[in-house]
């Protein structure tokens, strides 16, 4: 036993100790790069506490609605409170770097497709990467699916843009700052041709907060209070009357009669009952403070090294460096400025996509917007690195590493949930980190949407996996 801990114990320094080479010997080569260092180091910040918290939405709708365990889902909420109060502070100061996103109904129906993914990959975007760090072979084979699921599904037209609403075409084609050589794909017209004529808010900058004066006190209002802080709380009370009242006050009438009290319980006890579900898992409730507060902290470091270079994009950077031909035709690589998934790793798929032959490059999503680094270049996707690295350093340390490979019908699983996840992350422009976490938290409002289509997906595939599991028994009892 004594052994084993020694032997992790070692690892984790041993993959500490990488990262720290890895950062020194960027800032050896160019001063520039410690702005993808800090993008390493905030993420392997989040993988330590994703992976020690088991922060992830997939469990979060697994254990609500098939076992009925709260936990995790509290977690969250309790994340996003911390987090929109900390970007409070960051808006009011003008040192954020969030942006909205387009508000309509792909959201919804985008984050239903996510949501019906996770499930069946037993594992959202960000809880992937850190399962990955744990050594669990599944995970590998979804984030391998969010990839190349992206990437095909962005870069793909022939026959699939026969199906396009001819609105969508004679929009995207009136577009004046995309190339008309890059609008190849479907998703090129359903993006220039319907998402970027939506609305984009954020709340405090709407006119039903302009009179408010101080920058504090009307981010704090709109973005962290009406957008962020109230519906959770509405959310909590819910989840506390659905999944916990019932038990809750069924064993404080128990102790009220042992005591020779009245049975009688009221709104008192319904609050004792919320804060106990709350503080039930001190480990993820603390997680989720701290992740709250790393989410806006790491906002505010991507600020400062963008104020201290001069630049809004590290693709700019990048061609002071010369390195051209990693960014697009806008001169950028994807560059969120805060804690976000997936695009990156579609990234990472059309990158050996384009090694073995596949032109990547005429279309909006790598040759408009975000680009097309080399893998050791590219910001984003050190953070999902990072993620990935953190986590495995923190399982070594709780004796919670172990290598799983992806076997039978979790093969199938890994990669269906994974593409699924990645053309929803797609149709949505987000994952549960970008498109909810992150958005939810800067006050817009559209976050809620892909919020909601999440759970909603998350149901489904709670019913399917419950439905697929009775089958499966049936037959093996027939079979007995």
């Amino acid at each position: 036993m004594e052994n084993i801990e020694k032997r992790n114990r070692f690892w984790a320094f041993a993959v500490t100790g990488i990262l720290v080479l890895i950062s020194l010997l960027y800032y050896k080569v160019n001063v520039y790069y410690i702005y993808l260092t800090v993008y390493i180091w905030f993420g392997f910040t989040y993988g330590m506490m994703l992976q020690y918290g088991r922060f992830c939405m997939a469990s979060a709708s697994r254990d609500l609605f098939a076992a009925g365990v709260p936990r995790m889902a509290v977690g969250i909420l309790i994340a996003l409170i911390f987090f929109s109060l900390v970007s409070v502070v960051l808006a009011a100061t003008n040192m954020s770097t969030f942006h909205a996103g387009p508000i309509g109904a792909h959201e919804l129906i985008g984050g239903i497709i996510f949501g019906v993914g996770m499930v069946l990959a037993g594992g959202c975007a960000s809880g992937s990467l850190y399962k990955i760090g744990e050594g669990n072979g599944t995970s590998v084979l979804s984030i391998l699916g969010i990839s190349f699921g992206q990437a095909i599904f962005v870069d793909v037209g022939g026959v699939f843009n026969k199906l396009l609403p001819q609105s969508w075409i004679d929009s995207a084609q009136a577009t004046t700052w995309v190339p008309k050589d890059k609008i190849t794909s479907w998703f090129d017209h359903y993006f220039l041709g319907n998402i970027v004529h939506k609305p984009k808010i954020i709340l405090s900058d709407t006119g039903a907060f302009s009179s408010i004066s101080g920058d504090v006190a009307r981010n704090f209002l709109a973005n962290s209070l009406i957008n962020t802080i109230i519906p959770a709380i509405l959310l909590l009370v819910v989840i506390y009357v659905f999944y916990m009242r019932k038990g809750f006050l069924k064993k404080r009438q128990k102790e009220l009669k042992k005591a020779g009290k009245d049975e009688k319980t009221g709104l008192g006890d319904d609050i004792s009952g919320i804060w106990t579900m709350i503080t039930a898992s001190q480990r993820t409730t603390l997680m989720g403070i701290l992740i709250g507060i790393t989410a806006g902290i790491h906002i505010l470091a991507m600020k400062g090294m963008q104020n201290k270079f001069g630049i809004s994009n590290f693709g700019e950077l990048l061609i002071r460096m010369g390195y051209t031909n990693d960014v697009s035709t806008m001169g950028k690589v994807f560059d969120p400025g805060y804690w976000y998934i997936t695009t990156q790793e579609a990234q990472f798929a059309g990158w050996i996509m384009e090694k073995v032959g596949w032109n990547v490059r005429d279309d909006v999503f790598f040759g408009v917007m975000n680009g097309l680094p080399e893998l050791w270049r590219n910001p984003a996707l050190w953070m999902s690195l990072g993620i990935i690295f953190g986590a495995c350093v923190m399982a070594l340390l709780n004796r919670e590493f172990k290598f799983k490979l992806p076997k039978g019908e979790l093969i199938v699983w890994g990669l269906g949930g994974g593409l699924l996840m990645g053309v929803g992350a797609r149709v949505a422009l987000g994952c549960n980190i970008g498109a909810f976490f992150i958005r939810v938290a800067g006050g817009d409002p559209g976050g809620w949407l892909f919020g909601i289509g999440m759970v909603l997906g998350g149901w489904c595939g709670v019913q399917f996996f419950n439905w697929w599991t009775d089958r499966k028994m049936a037959k093996e009892m027939a079979a007995f």
